[in-house]
């Protein structure tokens, strides 16, 4: 399929995931929600490629509990888990067909990978929810967000949408994602040789080193513009947590597609494949880039 299909999928996708993180609180869970719905319907599809029979329902049912917990508050999520997990043996338990180790394994895999991984997005959107981003004095040199703080989005509906600390967390975390996944494809492109691993035959040693560079410049950007103290190393370090994991969970994702026999696991986005396809990198991330700035960015600061 051409590249330009990539890209106007891309295109397209982008303004709504900008309007997710600007509107935040239940909208931002909502848009999350959609996809994780999506995402565990491919997951299950290749799951019974397997000739496997998981609780479908009942997991995608308490993964959508879990993202609403994780926007009411975010250690009921964590303690949901064990409940959900009893949830899913539960009904297995008592369902006419006897359920195997396998039918148990991949539906708790499906609440962790597609359920509660993706609900730290959320909790990193409600990291000080409420309280503007402190604009630092460079950026106030360049005024950037004393205008994005109060954007006004169709004016005649009087719309703003105020810049919050988590909303900046979250558009640093999908910017460095972006930049990873389009460093990363382009120089693999071109200059992509050795091949990193069988499980993804069209991934590249070089196209990764080049992903993960660009990650890393991307993230020591924002924090030099946002006026983290030790910015380079704090800027570094978030760069690096992203893009390896980002590519682990392309990869993981990538076995799971060659282990069940298909190319793609979806077809809703022309030239990406499925939802799964386009937000594997965004799996693993999520919940090393909470703790990022709940834990490790105070001690650097």
């Amino acid at each position: 399929m051409p590249s330009w299909t990539r890209i106007i999928s891309a295109l397209l996708v982008v303004p709504l995931a900008l309007g997710a993180i600007a509107l935040g609180g239940w909208a931002f869970t909502a848009a999350f929600a959609l996809l994780v719905v999506l995402g565990q319907m491919e997951y299950f599809a290749l799951v019974r490629a397997k000739e496997i029979v998981p609780a479908s329902k009942i997991t995608i049912f308490v993964s959508l509990v879990l993202l609403i917990a994780s926007q009411l508050q975010v250690g009921l999520a964590d303690a949901m888990i064990p409940i959900a997990g009893t949830f899913i043996c539960f009904y297995l338990l008592f369902q006419s067909r006897i359920a195997t180790i396998a039918d148990i394994a991949a539906s708790i895999l499906g609440l962790f990978y597609v359920g509660y991984l993706p609900s730290f997005w959320i909790r990193i959107r409600g990291i000080d929810d409420g309280v503007l981003f402190q604009v630092s004095d460079r950026l106030q040199q360049f005024d950037i967000f004393n205008y994005l703080r109060n954007i006004e989005f169709l004016s005649w509906l009087r719309i703003t949408f105020p810049v919050t600390n988590g909303s900046v967390y979250v558009l640093m975390g999908f910017c460095c994602i972006w930049a990873s996944d389009v460093g990363a494809y382009i120089f693999g492109k071109i200059w992509g040789r050795t091949r990193l691993s069988d499980i993804s035959p069209k991934k590249t040693v070089e196209g990764a080193i080049a992903g993960l560079l660009c990650c890393c410049a991307t993230a020591i950007i924002w924090a030099f513009s946002v006026g983290w103290h030790n910015w380079l190393i704090s800027g570094l370090i978030l760069g690096l947590l992203i893009g390896i994991a980002g590519l682990l969970g392309d990869l993981t994702e990538s076995m799971m597609k060659r282990d069940a026999g298909v190319k793609d696991s979806g077809q809703i986005m022309p030239g990406h494949g499925g939802i799964l396809d386009r937000a594997d990198s965004y799996m693993f991330t999520a919940p090393l880039v909470y703790y990022f700035f709940t834990l490790i960015l105070p001690i650097i600061s």
